[in-house]
This record gives C-alpha cells, structure tokens and sequence, in this order.
C-alpha cells in the first residue's frame, strides 16, 4: 500500500490495505495511523495487542524478521461496521518461503476507523511443514486429528 487510504472504508480500500507485493515496502506509521483506530484491538494466532503504537511495533515487528514479505487480497465483504478480507501471507525468511492462507475480520468505529483486528490463520502448519524432520512430524499429526 503506498497511499494514503483514509474512512469511510469501502470495499476497494481494503483490497489495497491488504496489497503488498513483494519487493515493496510495507506501510507507513502515518498511513496506519489513517486507518486504525488509537485503542485498536489486535489479535492473529500468536500475538494479541491493544493502541494503535502496540499495532504499529508488530507490523514493523514482522517486517523486520522477514527477508521480505507479500499479501494478497482475495474476497471482500462489508456489511455494516463489520468487514471480512480474505488473503495470501507470503514470508520469505532465511531463503525459505512460507505461505499463509488466511481470513481478517475487522469492526469499524463511528469514525470509519478500524477497532478490531482479529487475524485467523494456521500458523503451525505453513511454519513447520517446509523444515526437515518437524515437516514429516506436523503432517503427522495433522493426520491424526483429521483423518
């Protein structure tokens, strides 16, 4: 995302705030700042945060871990207060890629801006699969709990 997106957030406006390709940087403090709300509420399989600030460390956070990092917009559904943004996560780290399919479902205050963020994803699956013997162990019991 390189510009400014700012409220009443529309179906099109989300499917640029979750672009980002490869090779390009992620967004600024400032154009996070447009769009979340101060007390955002933040929550993905691994961390949970609360302010805007909290927000803005986890995204340079992820950033700064990864060799680089894409996301890739799929559906979009707005209806009301509430948004719904599936995605493709990729993260390129130590010359490894590791791919997230995942879903976002955001509520939006009076203002237009975001006030909750709630990330839902498989985070073991895609971490542990590419990597020699914790590979072969997560299908398996992958395996076990589904078959």
């Amino acid at each position: 995302m390189n510009a400014v997106v700012t409220p009443p957030l529309t179906e099109e406006m989300l499917k640029a705030l979750f672009t980002k390709p490869y090779g390009t940087p992620g967004p600024s403090a400032d154009q996070w700042r447009a769009v979340y709300d101060e007390s955002v509420h933040f929550q993905d399989p691994t961390q949970e945060r609360r302010g805007i600030e909290a927000y803005i460390v986890a995204q340079e956070g992820l950033m700064r871990r990864c060799d680089d990092v894409f996301l890739v917009p799929g559906a979009v559904a707005l209806s009301g207060e509430i948004a719904f943004v599936e995605w493709t996560m990729g993260l390129k780290i130590k010359g490894i890629e590791f791919v997230y399919p995942g879903t976002t479902r955001l509520r939006i205050g009076a203002d237009g801006k975001i006030v909750e963020h709630r990330d839902y994803f498989d985070f073991v699956g895609p971490t542990f699969e590419p990597v020699p013997v914790l590979g072969g162990f997560v299908r398996w019991l992958y395996k076990r709990f589904v078959a």
